[in-house]
């Protein structure tokens, strides 16, 4: 499980991959509705005037004061599903996400909330 104090608290910290490679900046966390943890993050990633919001799992991922160690690779996450920066994951994007990183969805029940 991931340890969740205060995940606003977590806004605009870096997250990185595990051999330390930058994939972006926390915008938010989205949290898996049936057990109320966190379960994705929305990192910014791209360049200036094209970036966008991109969903990285925060299943073993650890805290520090000044950035978020995620357990994916920095190029697993660079072709993961995406939403425009101002956009919301709507409920039919779902199963793409849990599928990319090879998670099971059961459909039919909305399975993140944006925290």
């Amino acid at each position: 499980m991931f340890p969740a104090e205060n995940i606003r608290d977590w806004r605009t910290l870096n997250v990185v991959d595990p051999t330390g490679a930058k994939i972006g900046t926390l915008e938010s966390v989205y949290v898996d509705t049936t057990t109320d943890q966190p379960f994705f993050a929305a990192v910014v990633t791209g360049f200036i005037g094209r970036h966008k919001l991109t969903f990285v799992p925060l299943t073993d991922a650890t805290v520090a004061p000044d950035h978020i160690t995620v357990q994916v690779s920095k190029d697993l996450a660079k072709n993961a599903p995406s939403i425009d920066t101002d956009g919301e994951l709507p409920a039919e994007s779902e199963p793409d996400v849990f599928s990319y990183y090879g998670f099971a969805y059961t459909p039919g029940v909305r399975r993140l909330a944006r925290r």
